[in-house]
């Protein structure tokens, strides 16, 4: 194997590396704004009263 082909085999392979992270990256963002919408979502939708209470019948 000469240098030019080891140098671009070697470029190629850290191309591909810088992109899988950068992937990787805007999946951890993406799973982050839902993570946060989800609790926005939970803490809307709270309400104290409900379920404090229950009524049995025998």
């Amino acid at each position: 194997m000469d240098i030019a082909s080891l140098s671009t085999s070697l470029s190629q392979s850290n191309l591909a590396q810088a992109v899988g992270i950068s992937v990787l990256k805007i999946a951890k963002d993406q799973s982050e704004q839902q993570g946060q919408q989800f609790v926005q979502m939970l803490e809307r939708s709270v309400q104290p009263n409900l379920g404090g209470n229950f009524d049995v019948r025998v």
